[in-house]
């Protein structure tokens, strides 16, 4: 399933307020900046950003503000990349088809580039064209959601702490919802925030995020099992050789695609009531969960 057409005007703004936002390459120092620059220009979909984006399209005509979030998101997205690729975590050569970073510029600069970008997200979010009220929730929420509470970097140290130990159902949802689901809600809710939504609203789409970003993170997990290393743009089978805890693992091919779908019937429950003006999030979510790579 290709991406939603809506979605490379997306990718555009987004394209050009990164970098915007980003040194050039000849600032000093440039490895550094060059290093953050080859991460965030690899390739990626820019999922999140788009997805806070389409939450802020549904209350407000002037994304500006989104926009700039999404960016931030993206920059945090990124270095967790960078890091999760080190030698230390999941020891990958490959990340969007290319050399990790840590395997161009030596495994300093990727650590520092990492730091540097998570800095420069939480800058970029202290400057985002918001009410004062509304930017401080906005980095509440991706500080939360980035974080070790039911955030991305607690959901790192499970899944870390996880590798070739039995898991049972509550331990891996635990996993898949703060490692990868955290995020992407976070993204739909810090766009939902700037876009000037209802708090019942936001709320609305938090458990659209969560379904969806589990969902996500779900079908991640099948396309290590059942696709090449050429169709992700990373090494297919990591999971497998590192004894992770996986959906595959625990539950069978089967049970994980039916587990996957039915998340996404919940994601979509949630926005019943926002009727056409949640038909963006809908597609997206559909690509998600129907994506090959």
């Amino acid at each position: 399933m290709k991406l939603p057409d809506f979605v490379e005007a997306d990718r555009s703004a987004i394209e050009a307020v990164l970098a915007q936002l980003l040194p050039s390459e000849n600032t000093p120092p440039p490895s550094i900046h060059r290093a953050m620059r080859y991460s965030v220009s690899a390739g990626g979909k820019r999922i999140r950003p788009i997805l806070c984006i389409e939450a802020a399209r549904m209350f407000t005509h002037g994304l500006e503000a989104a926009i700039q979030v999404g960016c931030a998101l993206e920059f945090i997205h990124t270095y967790s990349l960078i890091h999760d690729d080190l030698p230390a975590l999941d020891n990958d050569d490959l990340r969007r088809g290319k050399p990790t970073n840590h395997k161009v510029f030596g495994e300093a600069i990727a650590i520092l580039a990492g730091d540097a970008l998570l800095t420069l997200a939480f800058q970029a979010l202290a400057a985002a064209p918001l009410d004062p009220a509304r930017r401080v929730r906005v980095i509440t929420e991706i500080g939360a959601a980035a974080g070790t509470v039911n955030g991305m970097i607690g959901g790192q140290v499970a899944d870390i702490e996880a590798e070739g130990k039995p898991v049972d159902a509550a331990a891996l949802e635990y996993i898949h919802r703060s490692k990868t689901a955290a995020l992407i809600r976070g993204s739909i809710v810090a766009g939902a925030i700037a876009g000037g939504a209802a708090d019942a609203d936001i709320e609305r789409l938090r458990r659209f995020g969560d379904a969806i970003g589990w969902a996500f993170q779900v079908v991640d997990d099948l396309l290590d099992v059942e696709e090449s290393s050429a169709a992700l743009g990373k090494t297919a089978g990591k999971d497998q050789a590192q004894k992770k805890a996986t959906y595959p693992a625990l539950f069978g091919l089967e049970k994980s695609h039916a587990i996957a779908a039915d998340l996404k019937a919940k994601a979509h429950a949630e926005l019943v009531s926002f009727g056409e003006r949640a038909a963006h999030l809908r597609q997206l979510s559909e690509f998600l969960v129907s994506r090959r790579s």
